[in-house]
């Protein structure tokens, strides 16, 4: 499907279902990416739907995870009444567009095609559910829309944000995500729907959970994640380090991090070290022409601990920063940390490099084949 199809596909939903646009990202894919040396391919973006009943959190989240509202500033957001479209370029590589659904939308009105909403490129489906309230009506809405939208695309991953758990306890968010998780499950297999399967996320826009919960969404969307949690993992092995995260720097998604589990108060501690990057970045980093951005390939940042612990920043490119977590007595090699991050980022430069000549091969090919049959047509036109 061309790019053109998929603007007519919003452009037919739009006169609809009175579809809106949110402002494009501040930052997105090129043609040519310099840093990597690639030819970038403008792909179609994969499709994300963040759906749930009205007042459930949808249109907070992304605007906390994508456009850096505070938490706070949510509060006065007015609910949902249209459909709305985003467009997220989260680094050089990966794009997807985020589609906000209002909570009153009937998914069974005759009028409702779920064929264009479901199908086509739609990657992912986020069922937002508001923790704090009743979620019966909640759990049926989310049995109908999910048993739908699978007949039509059985290929989407169904993802499940129990929202607002930042007035729970621990105990209490245990036994909501282990009731909500059951109910739902129960209700699948009694309608015979035991082959689809629900991931559950506790979320909160007042701490570091909704960008994790959204960190593993966006994974399941990259093909070549295997490939850079193996390269991560080679990494770290020969580096005598104890974690890494590779971000994407302005959304604090991070797209791969090797097999080790991840910890939370980690994964919060490199977030909190990214803020602070760009805060000194754009304040001391900003060339005279302002034009430029404050983080390029050289970029790198170091920050001690009382805990004897190393956090290490490194760019990969303007979009994308790997982040270590060190022992201190283990960064007295230093160079032999850099000298492994430029092998890692040579070979991530590779694993994309293969993925853009191929995409640049298929356009080539598709563009001739289309140039070949006007051709034809034309010539059968002369006859």
């Amino acid at each position: 499907m061309s790019s053109y199809d998929e603007e007519a596909q919003y452009e037919a939903i739009a006169s609809s279902y009175n579809v809106g646009s949110l402002p494009k990202y501040g930052y997105g894919m090129e043609d040519f990416d310099q840093e990597f040396g690639a030819y970038m391919p403008t792909e179609i973006k994969p499709k994300i739907l963040l759906m749930g009943l009205r007042r459930s959190g949808k249109s907070s989240i992304q605007k906390v995870v994508f456009h850096k509202m505070s938490p706070n500033e949510t509060l006065f957001l007015e609910s949902t009444n249209k459909i709305t479209k985003d467009d997220i370029s989260s680094s050089s590589f990966i794009q997807f567009s985020v589609w906000d659904f209002p909570g009153q939308i009937d998914f069974f009105d005759p009028t409702f095609d779920a064929d264009t909403i479901f199908g086509g490129h739609c990657e992912a489906l986020i069922y937002i559910l508001d923790a704090q309230d009743d979620y019966m009506e909640s759990l049926d809405k989310l049995h109908a829309i999910v048993s739908r939208a699978y007949k039509v695309n059985p290929n989407i991953h169904f993802e499940v944000f129990i929202h607002k758990v930042d007035g729970l306890s621990d105990d209490q968010k245990i036994e909501t995500q282990r009731d909500i998780s059951q109910r739902a499950n129960d209700e699948l297999l009694v309608a015979g729907c035991d082959s689809i399967h629900l991931s559950f996320y506790l979320t909160s826009i007042y701490d570091h959970s909704i960008f994790e919960a959204f960190s593993k969404v966006v994974q399941k969307l990259i093909p070549q994640l295997p490939t850079m949690e193996n390269l991560l993992n080679i990494f770290i092995s020969n580096s005598n380090i104890e974690k890494a995260f590779l971000f994407d720097v302005v959304s604090k998604i991070y797209v791969a991090t090797d097999s080790s589990p991840v910890d939370m108060a980690s994964y919060e501690l490199c977030c909190d070290f990214i803020d602070v990057i760009i805060d000194v970045s754009y304040i001391y980093g900003m060339k005279e022409d302002n034009e430029t951005s404050a983080f390029d390939s050289q970029s790198s940042s170091i920050i001690r601990l009382n805990s004897s612990t190393i956090l290490y920043l490194r760019e990969v490119n303007k979009y994308l920063a790997m982040v270590c977590l060190l022992r201190e007595e283990n960064f007295a090699r230093q160079g032999l940390i850099d000298y492994n991050f430029i092998c890692f980022r040579e070979a991530l430069q590779e694993v994309f490099g293969v993925r853009a000549r191929a995409s640049l091969v298929r356009e080539r090919n598709q563009n001739s084949l289309s140039f070949n049959n006007s051709i034809s047509k034309d010539w059968d036109g002369r006859v």
